[in-house]
């Protein structure tokens, strides 16, 4: 993201620790609409509720709508839509500590594809965090051995496919603006919820009650309980993304990117005290050092 003339560290502080708090409460929401309603539904519902949105964003000077290069940012919605879909599909089936910290290992991602796929030198410093990270990663997932069970690489796939997308904005869209990259990936999220309808339509797949049948779930009416929950998300994520762009034109990148890991304490704070949700001292201790290994990439890399 471009930064403004002006800048002030301090607001863009605040804005994205008041961004990521957001993002913290309504991501929670996901379990309660997975309840009722399927992940390609939701998609579907909640980009025809940000376009206008969106569109607004652009009426009030936040950005054109209009791609510079249509191709690459094609490309980059559809990786960074593959990111979410993942994610979205962990918070329905493990708790939002462990979905986060999966989504979390797009840094040590992009440091990687940077330095195997691009040629990029890195330092000690920044192998050091990625290592680090990677053990905080199995701190908050705790995978078992005897019994592995591959839903936990569900959010590890969303990170790998969000860094994807993060290398194709730095490289490919870098003089695009925000509400276009928004936009188009919300539009992203929405085609690929419509094409999963279409596809459980064609071929009806038995979906278990409850979250465990987020995925498999068709379409379902009426959805009046799960409506409340998308506005949410709805309003919600396009709130955050105002404030998460401000936050970006105001401060200099690579440190306002540092607070982006208080979502990692929002999220799971706000699903403990509402939802009940457990986080033992291990993800804890997970969580702080992923959060460290992000941080050390970030402004390393800045």
């Amino acid at each position: 993201m471009q930064a403004s003339s002006s800048t002030s560290p301090v607001s863009a502080s605040i804005l994205m620790v008041a961004a990521m708090a957001i993002l913290g409460v309504i991501d929670n929401v996901v379990v309660l609409l997975a309840e009722t309603i399927g992940l390609w539904q939701f998609q579907l519902t909640r980009t025809l509720m940000m376009l206008p949105l969106i569109g607004a964003m652009s009426l009030i000077g936040l950005g054109g709508l209009r791609p510079q290069r249509l191709g690459a940012v094609i490309l980059r919605s559809a990786l960074v839509a593959t990111a979410l879909m993942f994610y979205f599909s962990a918070l329905a089936l493990m708790p939002i500590a462990q979905a986060l910290a999966g989504l979390f290992t797009s840094p040590m991602f992009v440091l990687l594809i940077s330095s195997l796929g691009m040629g990029q030198r890195i330092g000690i410093w920044r192998i050091l965090a990625v290592v680090v990270g990677f053990v905080g990663i199995l701190c908050v997932l705790q995978p078992d051995p005897q019994d592995f069970d591959f839903n936990v690489l569900l959010p590890v796939a969303g990170g790998f496919f969000y860094a994807l997308g993060a290398v194709t904005t730095r490289h490919m869209c870098a003089g695009e603006s925000t509400v276009v990259l928004l936009g188009a990936l919300v539009i992203a999220l929405g085609l690929a919820g419509s094409a999963g309808l279409i596809g459980l339509a064609a071929f009806p797949v038995e979906a278990v009650n409850g979250p465990a049948g987020f995925v498999t779930r068709g379409w379902v009416w009426p959805m009046s309980e799960a409506i409340p929950w998308v506005v949410v998300q709805a309003v919600g994520s396009s709130l955050a993304v105002f404030m998460l762009i401000k936050a970006y034109q105001l401060g200099e990148p690579s440190y306002v990117s540092v607070f982006e890991y208080s979502v990692m304490i929002f999220g799971p704070l706000f699903a403990w005290a509402a939802l009940g949700q457990p986080v033992g001292m291990m993800q804890v201790v997970g969580i702080a050092l992923i959060a460290m290994a992000g941080s050390v990439i970030a402004l390393r890399s800045g």
